[in-house]
């Protein structure tokens, strides 16, 4: 897969090299256009390292503006005013949009990624619109100190990868959950467990790349959350509950990724800080599965459950995990032993079983890589 990454003279031009770097981590091949403006930001060799390719700044007798005009996608970030106000009109008067409008009479998927002053971006809105009226993609800049600035770069790679997907799961509500709960004791101590909500987004991320409305219920995390995603933020069980309750009526598939604590305490919540000074008891009770009450909501939901043991074996970790199933109806089981080695919480790597009418051994591998093979089962079901 092949993209064509344009890059214009916004300072903005200084995050390219991260954003041609981050495509290039995803299996993507990058080939780099540079106008004047941006060679005078950032000097052509950068961007030929973040590639691996030469740099393209004018067109030779190899026409490139044809050569490259059939790629998987052409990605303009960032877009100035200048390049957004000559492709309406197409004025190729510069490798760019010269690229650009050979482009278009081919129907290559084009994405503009805005990046300028505020009021130079409502000066170009109605080209924006026009071009939208093109077909002509544009990611919405984050509004900042009368700026119109360039997004993340996560934000930029997963819209871009939405683009290039298939799409299967285009038209669907995907409803996530995601890291750990926090029961509080007093205004200061409380009872969580290791989750850091990274397997939980990255299934998010997979979900929306293949076309799906995504919506994030979001525990405690360290794990970065895209904002590109619709976000929740709950803390307790009991937040977490009323939030699944509440949003898996109107939603096509509900995958539990988050880890609810399993036990709360009996007891009212201290308004201070509970003195140090001598010993206390703290009874904990069952919390309540909230798993258990998706498919009652909703029956016609499709539902991922996750089941978490430690230091068993394989046999053990799977009868366990068919329990599960059995018990509230889940239509496919994510079972993981976060005793091995290098997987389970905080880690960047995972190994697990997934669990259906079949079993899918998936080894230690990234958690984007066990996220991709998580949804592609899904797709598969559904």
């Amino acid at each position: 897969m092949e993209i064509v990454l344009c890059v214009t003279g916004s300072i903005a031009a200084t995050e390219t090299i991260k954003l041609a770097r981050e495509f290039r981590r995803h299996g993507i091949d990058v080939k780099c256009f540079m106008s004047d403006g941006a060679c005078e930001i950032i000097h052509p060799y950068a961007m030929e390292f973040a590639t691996g390719q030469k740099v393209i700044t004018r067109l030779t007798g190899e026409v490139e503006h044809v050569k490259y005009a059939t790629a998987d996608m052409i990605i303009v970030a960032p877009a100035t005013a200048n390049v957004i106000s000559k492709f309406v009109c197409k004025i190729a008067d510069n490798p760019i949009n010269t690229l650009l409008i050979t482009a278009s009479g081919h129907k290559t998927s084009v994405l503009m990624v805005p990046s300028m002053h505020n009021s130079m971006y409502k000066a170009v809105k109605s080209h924006i619109e026009t071009l939208k009226g093109e077909n002509i993609s544009f990611l919405e800049p984050k509004i900042e100190e009368k700026k119109a600035k360039f997004p993340d770069i996560d934000d930029i790679v997963l819209h871009s990868m939405r683009e290039l997907d298939n799409n299967k799961l285009k038209c669907k509500k995907v409803l996530v959950s995601a890291g750990a709960t926090y029961e509080e004791i007093d205004k200061i101590r409380g009872i969580t467990n290791r989750s850091s909500g990274k397997m939980g987004v990255e299934i998010a991320k997979e979900a929306f790349i293949r076309g799906a409305d995504v919506t994030l219920i979001k525990g405690k995390m360290t794990a970065d959350v895209p904002n590109i995603f619709s976000v929740i933020e709950v803390e307790s069980v009991s937040q977490m509950r009323n939030a699944v309750c509440e949003h898996v009526k109107n939603h096509d598939i509900f995958i539990s990724a988050a880890a609810v604590s399993d036990f709360i305490p009996k007891m009212e919540v201290m308004e201070n800080k509970i003195s140090s000074c001598e010993d206390i008891s703290l009874k904990l009770e069952r919390a309540p599965k909230i798993i258990g009450e998706v498919k009652k909501i909703n029956p016609e939901i499709f539902l991922v459950g996750f089941k978490v043991e430690y230091g068993i074996s394989r046999d053990k970790l799977i009868k366990s995990a068919m329990k599960r199933i059995e018990k509230h109806a889940i239509d496919l089981m994510v079972a993981n032993d976060v005793a091995v080695e290098g997987a389970g919480f905080g880690k960047d790597k995972n190994q697990v079983i997934l669990i259906d009418d079949d079993l899918i051994d998936i080894p230690l591998s990234s958690k984007r890589e066990v996220a991709t093979k998580i949804i592609d089962r899904v797709v598969e079901k559904i």
